[in-house]
């Protein structure tokens, strides 16, 4: 395993944890996938991706994902987490899991799963509108 995943793996997280759509677009080969699973169709390439992380951040200015694990491989890096925030004022906190694959030292994939029913029920928020203004 090369030393630049795990370096790629902070990155990618802290340019999330400041809600930077710029910083994890670079972070992203030209036809990266974001694929929030359960939800919509997948984003494909950066500027969608950049418009999806800036459409979350609006809705949820207050999100956070605080790590539980991560697991490393070749080509790829998975973790696991607590996703937690704010929407329409009510707060939620739910597990996720991404999955993302590596391509040239960049994301060239990333597929999230969320515990949705969680976050519906915390929420009140239909799961298929999490991401519409995205």
């Amino acid at each position: 395993m090369s030393d630049s995943i795990p370096e790629l793996a902070v990155a990618y997280s802290q340019a999330w944890a400041k809600h930077d759509p710029d910083a994890i677009v670079a972070l992203h080969t030209e036809d990266a996938v974001f694929h929030l699973h359960n939800v919509l169709e997948p984003w494909v390439g950066r500027e969608a991706i950049r418009g999806a992380a800036a459409g979350l951040f609006a809705d949820q200015p207050d999100l956070d994902f605080e790590l539980v694990r991560v697991y490393m491989g070749d080509d790829h890096f998975v973790s696991e987490y607590v996703m937690t925030g704010t929407r329409d004022g009510k707060s939620f906190a739910c597990d996720g899991t991404d999955v993302f694959t590596i391509r040239d030292g960049l994301v060239a994939r990333k597929d999230s799963y969320i515990d949705w029913i969680t976050y519906q029920k915390q929420t009140g928020i239909d799961v298929s509108s999490v991401t519409e203004s995205a």
